[in-house]
């Protein structure tokens, strides 16, 4: 338990990855809700402390917050890779995140979260996450999300993002609201 939190760490660990590289998976079953692990946002990145790349930082393990710092991610979490099917989503509280649980997670599964939630203008690249429902070509951006996926992870967006960018969510409920409004009905997503 961390004190400071009171939140049970999961159990994860790394290891080579079918979606990429070195990934993350849980050990034991983990219910839908539960925080899977608090990531270890203590490494600044900035001038006074820069990456290392002798000792294998890198890059790609970077997370940028809303305050503008630059963190490098710790292991295990710097390894979650992304899926366009998700289970896990990043949560920020007290200056403190946490990856929770978007559904029931089997042992043995690979933690995945979905790049594109919390995030605006990031890189683009081909797609091979492997889902059903996998958008080939994937643009880390919230809003470049179709539109049903955007409301769809709207309850997962972290606060401050939610905040930060008010006027485009509340544009987008409006554009969904309004043929509700005229009488339409609509079918299905």
């Amino acid at each position: 338990m961390s004190a400071a939190f009171g939140i049970k760490k999961m159990r994860v660990e790394t290891r080579e990855s079918p979606v990429h590289g070195t990934g993350v998976f849980a050990a034991e079953r983990i219910p839908r809700g539960e925080v899977v692990l608090s990531i270890d946002d203590s490494r600044i990145v900035d001038d006074e402390h820069p990456m290392q790349e002798a000792l294998g930082e890198k890059p790609d393990h970077c997370d940028y917050l809303p305050d503008g710092t630059t963190v490098l991610m710790a292991t295990p979490e710097h390894y979650i890779n992304h899926s366009c099917d998700p289970n896990v989503f990043a949560y920020s509280v007290c200056k403190r995140r946490f990856a929770i649980s978007l559904r029931d997670i089997a042992a043995e599964e690979e933690i995945l979260w979905d790049y594109s939630i919390g995030a605006v203008g990031g890189d683009v690249w081909t797609c091979r996450c492997g889902a059903s429902n996998c958008r080939g070509l994937h643009k880390c951006d919230f809003f470049a999300l179709p539109e049903q996926r955007q409301l769809e992870y709207l309850p997962f967006l972290d606060p401050w993002f939610a905040q930060l960018h008010e006027p485009r969510i509340l544009d987008l409920l409006r554009r969904r609201a309004e043929p509700l409004a005229a009488g339409e009905v609509r079918q299905g997503p």
